[in-house]
């Protein structure tokens, strides 16, 4: 199988993450391209920080991370987007595996795995117990529906082509916006696959999302792209 030296963007995805922005920053440089930070409206330095390090800043409209995707999305210069979480949970070395299957030609979207990669978060308490369950379900339905074995839907450490990415006409305004892009691709026939990669515990600050609050999101975006 031939490979394409794609020319890759790490799309660093941030709020108020002052802590993490810069050690996160510096640890994808080596592995892109182009590195962005799409911020999501930050109240503290994480903006000025990540400016003073000389990658590109863009704000979203501050509705949440879907909106922040479709930002990146607009802005990266390269084929191949990689979306990277900002809180020092992803591990940029594992950032040429999820670029690895687009660059042969044997995929369109690739996702990393927390189920074959293990996750710090995935279990412990109430809400982990929630996360996890919630995460095994959406991706039993999704591999019914369209025939497939994925494990892992949700994971926002994932790389795409641009050009893919811009024909799903993606919608969702929060992290739903990661269920849908998986649903969008597999209803257009686009190829999707995963690589295991590893979840951390955030280093600094808490967890944007409250799961049982937004459960019913999941479930609604789930019926609308599923039918």
């Amino acid at each position: 199988m031939s490979t394409v030296d794609n020319k890759v963007t790490v799309a660093i995805m941030a709020r108020n993450e002052e802590a993490t922005i810069e050690n996160v920053i510096r640890s994808v440089l080596p592995h892109a391209q182009e590195t962005i930070v799409v911020d999501g409206n930050s109240t503290d330095g994480t903006r000025e920080l990540a400016e003073s390090l000389g990658v590109g800043v863009f704000r979203d409209a501050g509705r949440g991370k879907g909106d922040g995707i479709r930002k990146a999305i607009e802005v990266a210069a390269g084929d191949i987007i990689v979306f990277f979480d900002a809180d020092g949970s992803h591990d940029a070395a594992d950032i040429p595996k999820l670029v690895a299957p687009i660059n042969e030609g044997a995929a369109d979207l690739v996702v990393g795995s927390r189920w074959k990669g293990g996750s710090d978060e995935l279990g412990g308490d109430w809400s982990m117990f929630i996360r996890s369950t919630g995460s095994a379900f959406i991706a039993m339905l999704i591999n019914c529906r369209w025939h497939v074995m994925l494990t892992d839907c949700e994971n926002g450490f994932r790389a795409i082509s641009k050009k893919v990415a811009g024909n799903l006409e993606l919608e969702e305004e929060g992290f739903t916006i990661e269920q849908e892009m998986v649903m969008k691709s597999l209803k257009k026939g686009y190829r999707v696959e995963e690589v295991p990669t590893h979840e951390y515990v955030r280093q600094a600050g808490e967890s944007q999302i409250t799961v049982w609050k937004v459960l019913h999101k999941f479930a609604w975006n789930l019926i609308k792209n599923m039918v």
